[in-house]
């Protein structure tokens, strides 16, 4: 972990806002997944961070890569084009897949060329792949329980575990080849027990369509979900594991079908660091308030977006009292905290937030004309 005096000198060196991305703790998230899941291919989800830097330092890991756009598909491809000649002629099987079920026809055209694995959940998606992107590998994505989970996501995808056969079975006829599911169980999930269903759904769906004729499914990716550390509350990453480990082991037994992931704010969150300076301080209703130069338009956009909340941590020792903490644009909306243990601070002392790696700076803006946090890298 980067030091207090690290970050302060950092910020010295730089200004503020800044966010720190450390390429060690980067690399220490990768390998414990590794060494406690080790049947699971990571694809790392690049929208909870997609900062080029992340992304090589992943694939020099060993990572491949979850994409859902063109742009973020185009990063990951630049790590691909300095691979030697004869090991770019397959990378796309095992170093990307586009997992967003529903596609715009010109990039399903313009992934077409590289032999792509996408997903998909309607039949809608089915008939636009066969028309634009016919050399396309296919994964359904099923819909799962959410329970628990920080972020739902079922509501927007994944097809009723009930169609799912039926689906499979109207892209052979179109053509397409189903490699195999796909689901995910909601962002930030500590109620492990969704991981427990999804598995049972998608072993037997497994099942269904071995039995209704389909053998051609030898892939299953489980997703993302996996909860950083952002508290106490957050169970040890091993624990979760071993719910996982035990479920695959007994309903996908061998290595008959490959396990995918798509870990995201996993990875990501641990690597990031903001800092930020007071800039102005008020009472109101009896309650110190202070005014930092980040927020919910820039690094903090987490509070908003992702429904989750970034402790805001003072460098200056002393008694502490409960502050409210803002961002320096002019929208109301833009609260930090409420409800933060600071210190008495002064204009132009530093601030700092830990764990702010994933969906954070990836959507922040330049909202009121404020520019996001310089960005800065340690331990590459």
């Amino acid at each position: 972990m980067i030091t207090h005096a690290r970050l302060q000198k950092l910020a010295k060196e730089h200004g503020t806002p800044l966010f720190v991305i450390d390429h060690d703790a980067l690399r220490q998230a990768y390998r414990l997944f590794r060494k406690h899941l080790p049947r699971v291919q990571v694809y790392y989800a690049v929208k909870a961070n997609p900062d080029p830097q992340i992304v090589r330092t992943l694939f020099e890991e060993g990572a491949s890569f979850d994409v859902a756009s063109m742009p973020e598909f185009k990063i990951v491809y630049e790590n691909i084009k300095k691979m030697p000649a004869k090991q770019r002629q397959q990378w796309i099987w095992d170093k990307i897949i586009y997992a967003n079920p529903t596609k715009p026809t010109d990039t399903l055209e313009e992934l077409n060329k590289y032999k792509p694995l996408v997903t998909f959940d309607n039949l809608e998606e089915i008939q636009k792949i066969k028309k634009h992107a016919p050399n396309a590998g296919l994964v359904l994505r099923l819909k799962v329980p959410n329970t628990g989970a920080m972020v739902e996501l079922s509501s927007k995808f994944g097809a009723p575990p009930g169609e799912a056969v039926d689906l499979i079975l109207a892209a052979d006829k179109a053509g397409l080849t189903v490699e195999g599911l796909s689901f995910h169980v909601g962002s930030q999930t500590t109620n492990f027990e969704n991981y427990v269903q999804a598995l049972n759904l998608s072993a037997n769906i497994f099942k269904e369509a071995r039995d209704r004729g389909y053998t051609k499914m030898n892939l299953l990716d489980i997703g993302g979900g996996f909860p950083a550390p952002y508290d106490e509350s957050v169970k040890p990453f091993p624990v979760l594991a071993k719910v996982i480990n035990n479920e695959l082991d007994r309903l996908f037994p061998g290595n008959d079908v490959q396990i995918l992931a798509e870990p995201g704010r996993f990875l990501a969150a641990v690597t990031g660091t903001s800092v930020a300076s007071v800039i102005g301080k008020a009472v109101r209703d009896g309650k110190t308030s202070y005014y930092i130069n980040d927020g919910v338009y820039h690094t903090y956009s987490g509070v908003i977006f992702d429904h989750c909340k970034y402790p805001v941590k003072a460098f200056k020792k002393g008694p502490t009292t409960i502050c409210s903490v803002f961002g320096p644009t002019c929208d109301a909306l833009d609260v930090v905290s409420m409800a933060e243990n600071l210190p008495d601070l002064e204009r132009g002392d530093l601030v700092y937030s830990v764990n702010i790696g994933a969906y954070s700076h990836a959507s922040a803006t330049y909202f009121n004309g404020f520019p996001p946090a310089k960005v800065v890298h340690e331990n590459q």
